[in-house]
């Protein structure tokens, strides 16, 4: 297994107490909710020329360097820190759809499972952890069908239709998606290196039209599209960002992220003229 330095990525999270804690249900959830509040969902890179593979490794660099990614870096780096950890952890084939897209695991999204940490919520210690869902999960679910609710979301999990012996994972009406879908066979992070390839570079890819972070804590999510900040909580609540330094402010007061100079100048010369572009 690839190795990484388990004790500066729980110090990136805030939970370096959790170094040598033995596996367990509180303990998964205690890292998925750091994860998911400290580590952006973000496809910024794409917007400043940057190129990204699957490798967990990588991932877990870049996270480390105070960036985020999309599925295949946000959960293959938290992958390989659970196994670092001594968690038993699962790779699946995904497939988030989007309004207009038949339910399916299209390979579009990597999803992981973790096993051996049963609870009174999952009495076989089976969870769905993911953070690759942008306004999706801030704790792991017990992988069992029924109904979950985290801050203002409601979530559903139940068998798949459209993937046999998978898993259907419906999002709240107010999410950003319907649902996504996986398969129950185990997966290896080569399988979505095609699709990575398509989604970092092609221009039918939404994350190459439209620049978006999304970070998700207990009270709701944080969005932005473009030019275009929205927060999902009890209310919902949108902005249009007013000018470079607004932009460049919420990058780093809401998603954490900072850039040098020249990436600044690169991003917002992009984002705003595709914002003026949409809005034209």
């Amino acid at each position: 297994m690839t190795t990484m330095d388990v004790l500066k990525y729980l110090r990136r999270l805030g939970v370096e107490h959790l170094a040598g804690q033995e596996p367990s249900a509180d303990h998964l959830t205690a890292l998925h909710r750091a994860h998911a509040e400290r580590v952006p969902y973000e496809c910024l890179w794409i917007w400043i020329g940057q190129r990204t593979t699957v490798d967990a490794a990588e991932s877990a660099d870049r996270v480390l360097r105070g960036r985020g990614g999309y599925c295949y870096h946000l959960n293959g780096a938290f992958a390989l820190l659970l196994e670092s950890l001594g968690y038993r952890v699962t790779r699946h084939v995904g497939g988030v759809q989007s309004q207009d897209h038949p339910a399916g695991a299209t390979g579009n999204h990597l999803v992981l499972t973790v096993s051996g940490l049963p609870s009174a919520a999952a009495p076989d210690g089976h969870w769905l952890a993911d953070l690759g869902m942008g306004d999706g999960l801030h704790d792991p679910l017990p992988l069992v069908t029924g109904e979950f609710r985290q801050g203002p979301f409601r979530y559903a999990l139940r068998p798949s239709e459209a993937e046999p012996g998978g898993w259907r994972f419906d999002h709240d009406p107010r999410g950003s998606f319907p649902g996504m879908d996986f398969r129950a066979e185990p997966a290896a992070m080569a399988d979505f290196a095609e699709r990575h390839e398509f989604l970092s570079t092609s221009p039918e890819s939404g994350f190459v039209r439209v620049a978006t972070a999304a970070r998700r804590d207990a009270d709701g999510a944080d969005i932005l599209r473009g030019l275009t900040l929205t927060r999902v909580a009890a209310e919902t609540t949108t902005t249009t960002l007013d000018g470079r330094a607004a932009y460049l402010a919420a990058l780093a007061d809401v998603f954490g992220l900072t850039y040098r100079q020249a990436e600044q100048d690169l991003l917002w010369r992009r984002v705003s003229a595709a914002h003026e572009r949409w809005t034209s």
